[in-house]
């Protein structure tokens, strides 16, 4: 399907695959840098958005929805690094790859964020910092839709997935946002910013250049459909700044915790 995505299409036969897409799907292309015109299914399908069409919330204290799509299963990171999704337990060291990486989590928090055919797809940072790993996890494709949570055992951890981890500015006390990029059924390519190849390869990337993202910098993108997990440190959340349900990329997705902020000169006068 990723082969059949990249084969170039005439222009009447771009319009008329695109007419039947955004028609059964309700893909609007109004916010879209342009709306006609592209080359092939995946060009169409990584559209990027005009300039301004999703403002991100630039408080310091809010971490913004890395995506558009449907938010769920928002709760809390155990002590043996796991949390629920649909139910379901999942080990946050499958998830990101790696168990030392994983400890980070306990106390935190994380939730979903699913993408529909029908979203933009298109992956941006939470948070303000600097990615200088990345883990790029084999697995399989299974569909990411209420069908295979409901009957795929540990769907996210089965599927390929690829883990952006984030560090924020030390003096933000926020320690790491890692964002997961999970695969699924058609989707087979994931492209991380500062990896250079299309489909980022598998294993761990320690980046050179590490590069440096400001909340709602792009950090990746789905060449066809899929989800996205986000995790966070405790001493990153405080409480979510959103409910379940349909979110834009840059709205308010969580609260870092108070302390994390408190300006220099407060308590007394201790910087």
């Amino acid at each position: 399907m990723g082969k059949l995505a990249d084969v170039r299409w005439s222009d009447g036969v771009g319009r008329a695959v695109l007419a039947v897409y955004c028609k059964a799907y309700d893909v609007s292309l109004d916010e879209c840098v342009r709306r006609d015109g592209f080359a092939n299914f995946d060009e169409f399908f990584t559209r990027d958005l005009k300039p301004g069409a999703r403002p991100i919330d630039e408080r310091p204290e809010v971490h913004v929805c890395p995506a558009d799509g449907r938010i769920d299963s928002m709760g809390t990171i155990d002590e043996s690094s796991t949390f629920l999704v649909k139910g379901r337990s999942y080990r946050v060291e499958d998830l990101v790859g790696d168990p030392e990486d994983a400890r980070r989590y306990v106390g935190g928090a994380g939730c979903v964020v699913y993408l529909s055919p029908r979203d933009y797809h298109r992956v941006h940072a939470p948070v303000a910092g600097v990615v200088r790993t990345v883990r790029s996890l084999p697995g399989d494709y299974y569909p990411v839709n209420s069908i295979g949570l409901r009957h795929v055992k540990d769907l996210f951890v089965r599927n390929r997935r690829v883990a952006i981890a984030i560090d924020t500015p030390e003096s933000t006390g926020l320690g790491r946002v890692t964002v997961v990029m999970v695969a699924a059924m058609v989707v087979g390519r994931i492209t991380v910013s500062g990896i250079d190849e299309r489909d980022v390869p598998l294993g761990t990337h320690e980046l050179t250049r590490p590069l440096e993202v400001q909340k709602g910098d792009e950090i990746g993108i789905f060449h066809l459909g899929s989800t996205a997990v986000v995790l966070f440190e405790r001493g990153a959340f405080d409480r979510w700044g959103a409910a379940e349900g349909p979110a834009r990329m840059g709205s308010p997705l969580a609260f870092a915790a108070k302390t994390a902020f408190t300006p220099p000169g407060a308590n007394g006068g201790a910087a």
